[in-house]
């Protein structure tokens, strides 16, 4: 009986588990705890029978001195929980590199023909240099020589990476390499070093015989057979540079193939009406099984585009969306796009006539969404094609509608009037606070309004009827408090454009116009109505925000970033010397990932 195998664990395996967990809890989420645990008993299953023949053929050793004692199918208990801490720690890096990755967006149907041929190519390519390896693998066993090892190793784990790639491929491909190569490098390396560390200080000695010889340095072979410990830590144990890579490899392949599942049930709600919040391990692979030419690729591109808008036009938001997960995230990120497409139809018209056509083919849009006939309800498509910009059609096309209500769409709409009156010559549509606040309503307080049903509506009824209609109330205050700090923050560039959101009494009360603010917006006079502004914006926000906390628990955290992110530029506004980027105050990366992680930890 011994302890080094254990001490090993103790030293080298459960630190990054502890500082994986730490950085990760407070993004974790009910998914992310299924993948993790389907992981670990894949890899447990899986490598238990292999290790087993290993032991029994005697390619390595366990000495006495060395574990502890329990061992199952003569695998000591200490190499089980290796098992399972690999999985863990890579597991956790996988999930830390991937959250803010869109997946969906990653998806390609056979339709999109500049992607098709390329994707097939580099399906097939890589199912026939796995096949190759597999079979160089099973030569390696049979001459029963230097090789074997590295030969076993090839046979067990290549199936299984062909298989991987053969369901996930197209994920493979698109994914940025933050999310592939990055978490299955970073812990081989991780473990390559401090075997080195231990080989070199004869922590233990490899025998010749089932071993290539090779080194990637010196103290670090490939691959390795026989082992003989000396002494304390066996850091890792019985595993060589190439085993840590093929294992990191096929715990982040084997994450892969969860997501792109994942995102096939999510993405195409035609094709899985009813997907679970855990779908089980049927329906992932009954998705993943899915055939690409069934993919909807305008419902991809339309995604891209959504996502695009929304990384380019609002950091604040893009950032949340990350903390949000399965459709509820899609349909929140169409929502942005929608609003994002409409404000911008009325603000880059050429004329106040061409903005007023837009307004009204907006209202005509909502109304045949809205329409109770199915004819009307199939007009929809051929309405948008036919009236609105290619660039502006998969926003309108993509809008949830089908369970959004229609009086926060129409009161949207109605505020963009508001907007256009600024196109009117010396005209300044806000003139009290009381008209600012309808107008925050209107174009902010409506869109937290939808925010929140979409939270109800794949929250799977987690509130009562009085909770929501509390929730909305205080979401729609929100709203109004966010839209005060976006004027605050924006009073030079809306300048720009004619606009003044500053109430004209309030600027009576100085003894200022309108026309002072268009003139010089960066004065010290204007910055008094700043601080203003944020005031009463932070005075609602804070007799609003308790209503997070009732919110259902899975879009929760996410939505409290997406109020303390935008509040945050409130925040910035406030202190003194604050920098201006394109005339608008910015909030530092590192900073807004704080406030985040922050608001995450709140629950």
């Amino acid at each position: 009986m011994g302890w080094d195998y254990a001490l090993v664990h103790l030293y080298y395996n459960i630190p990054p588990a502890v500082l994986l967990t730490a950085c990760y809890y407070p993004l974790c989420t009910k998914v992310d705890i299924y993948k993790v645990l389907f992981l670990i008993l894949i890899a447990v299953v899986s490598t238990t029978p292999w290790d087993s023949y290993l032991i029994r053929r005697r390619i390595w050793t366990y000495p006495s001195n060395a574990i502890i004692g329990p061992t199952l199918f003569g695998i000591p208990a200490e190499e089980i929980f290796f098992f399972i801490i690999q999985t863990y720690n890579t597991s956790l890096l996988y999930l830390l590199a991937s959250k803010p990755t869109f997946h969906p967006i990653h998806l390609r149907g056979e339709k999109l023909l500049h992607d098709g041929p390329r994707l097939r190519l580099w399906r097939w390519l890589g199912a026939i240099l796995l096949a190759a390896s597999i079979l160089a693998g099973a030569e390696m066993i049979m001459r029963n020589g230097r090789g074997l090892y590295l030969g076993l190793i090839i046979v067990w784990a290549g199936p299984f990476i062909l298989l991987l790639w053969t369901l996930s491929y197209q994920l493979l491909i698109n994914l940025p390499i933050s999310n592939t190569v990055f978490p299955i490098l970073a812990p081989t390396w991780y473990l390559w070093i401090v075997d080195t560390i231990a080989l070199r200080r004869g922590t233990w000695v490899i025998v010749s015989g089932t071993k290539l010889g090779w080194h990637l340095w010196d103290g670090l072979d490939l691959e390795y057979g026989p082992l003989r410990l000396q002494s304390i830590a066996r850091l890792t144990s019985y595993r060589e540079a190439f085993f840590f890579l093929v294992t990191n490899t096929l715990i982040v392949l084997g994450l892969v193939a969860f997501d792109n599942a994942l995102a096939i049930l999510n993405t195409f709600p035609d094709l899985f009406p009813d997907v679970q919040s855990l779908p089980s391990p049927v329906q992932l692979v009954k998705a993943l099984l899915v055939r690409p030419s069934r993919y909807e690729d305008e419902r991809i591109l339309g995604l891209q585009d959504a996502l695009k808008r929304l990384r380019k036009k609002s950091r604040s938001f893009y950032l949340a969306s990350g903390c949000f997960q399965g459709r509820l995230r899609i349909d929140l990120i169409l929502l942005y796009s929608f609003c994002r497409v409409a404000d911008d139809l009325i603000d880059n018209a050429k004329s106040g006539r061409e903005a007023r056509h837009w307004i009204l083919k907006l209202t005509e849009y909502l109304d045949i969404c809205y329409a109770k006939t199915t004819e009307k309800s199939m007009s929809r498509d051929v309405f948008v094609q036919s009236t609105f910009p290619r660039d502006a059609q998969s926003a309108l096309l993509l809008l949830p509608t089908a369970y959004l209500s229609p009086t926060p769409l129409y009161d949207l709409v109605q505020g963009f009037e508001t907007d256009l009156d600024f196109s009117v010559p010396d005209k300044f549509p806000i003139n009290d606070e009381q008209t600012l606040q309808t107008y925050g309503s209107r174009v902010a307080g409506t869109v937290a309004e939808l925010c929140l049903e979409l939270s109800f509506h794949h929250a799977n009824g987690q509130t009562s009827e009085q909770q929501r209609r509390d929730i909305v109330r205080a979401g729609g205050r929100m709203g109004i408090a966010l839209q005060y700090v976006n004027i605050a923050r924006d009073i030079a560039v809306d300048a720009k454009n004619n606009r003044v959101y500053i109430p004209t009494n309030w600027l009576k009360s100085e003894g200022l116009q309108p026309k002072d603010v268009l003139e010089d917006p960066s004065s010290s006079g204007i910055e008094l109505f700043r601080q203003k502004l944020l005031d009463n914006a932070m005075e609602i926000y804070d007799d609003a925000k308790g209503a997070i906390d009732l919110l259902p628990s899975e879009p929760r955290g996410p939505m409290r970033v997406a109020v303390e992110s935008y509040v945050e530029i409130g925040r910035v506004l406030r202190l003194p010397g604050y920098r201006l980027k394109a005339g608008r105050a910015t909030v530092p990366k590192l900073r807004r990932l704080r406030v985040a992680w922050t608001a995450l930890s709140q629950g």
